[in-house]
């Protein structure tokens, strides 16, 4: 009998409310309140799309990446935004196992076909991690690469500017505020992998991903992917 499920009992990751012993990472309800992203979406990075016409979002038509690809498994709103908001910022790390298990339902296989050796986490400020107690990213990629059979690191990629929160920013002032903010170390250089994918919890205007592409390209990297369990549903 697994003990610490009958003492501390999970929890669904959209209501909170305690689930039933050794069943679904969710709740009956909620799992009809929340949608996948499913086809078609954008080829670049996965936004949902109006009609199967387009192959990319206005966004990825009108702004050059530094990734090749990416993969958000929900949009970021509702329901959905509250439950992230929740494993963020109020410790419910626990709802990061529902997410990644459905993930890798939908996605492992395209995932795997990257052919990719290593999933690095968006790295935190320390300074914002030590306040927080852990980096959301490092946790939803040391899951992911248990359940793909890729390894994570979360060495090889460092902040070092403790960066106002981008949600506060315009498209604009993302790009100046995260500008320097990224960097590899020095001794990581010489064996840094040539293809890498990011892991983030919410991929917003593709900022951040695209900054620490920028950093891992010029460090040597060759091919950067992403993944994100959520994508902002604008442009």
């Amino acid at each position: 009998m697994d003990l610490i499920g009958v003492v501390f009992p999970r929890r669904c990751p959209i209501c909170d409310g305690v689930l039933k012993f050794n069943k679904e990472k969710i709740c009956d309800n909620c799992k009809n309140k929340i949608t996948i992203i499913k086809e078609p979406r954008c080829m670049k990075c996965s936004k949902p799309l109006d009609n199967e016409v387009s192959e990319y979002c206005y966004d990825c038509q009108n702004k050059k990446h530094n990734f090749i690809s990416g993969i958000a498994l929900m949009e970021h709103n509702g329901l959905v935004a509250k439950s992230l908001y929740k494993i963020k910022y109020n410790n419910k790390r626990e709802y990061i196992d529902y997410y990644v298990e459905e993930f890798c339902k939908y996605h492992s296989k395209e995932v795997k076909s990257w052919n990719a050796q290593v999933l690095i986490p968006i790295p935190l400020h320390f300074l914002r991690k030590r306040k927080r107690g852990y980096n959301q990213a490092e946790l939803i990629a040391k899951k992911l690469g248990k359940e793909l059979g890729i390894p994570y690191c979360n060495s090889l990629l460092k902040r070092s500017k403790n960066t106002k929160p981008q949600k506060e920013l315009n498209d604009k002032d993302r790009k100046k505020n995260l500008k320097n903010a990224f960097f590899v170390p020095k001794d990581k250089i010489k064996n840094l992998p040539e293809s890498v994918i990011l892991v983030d919890d919410i991929y917003t205007t593709g900022a951040t991903i695209d900054e620490c592409s920028k950093v891992l390209l010029k460090a040597g990297c060759k091919e950067i992917y992403f993944i994100t369990l959520t994508i902002g549903n604008g442009y």
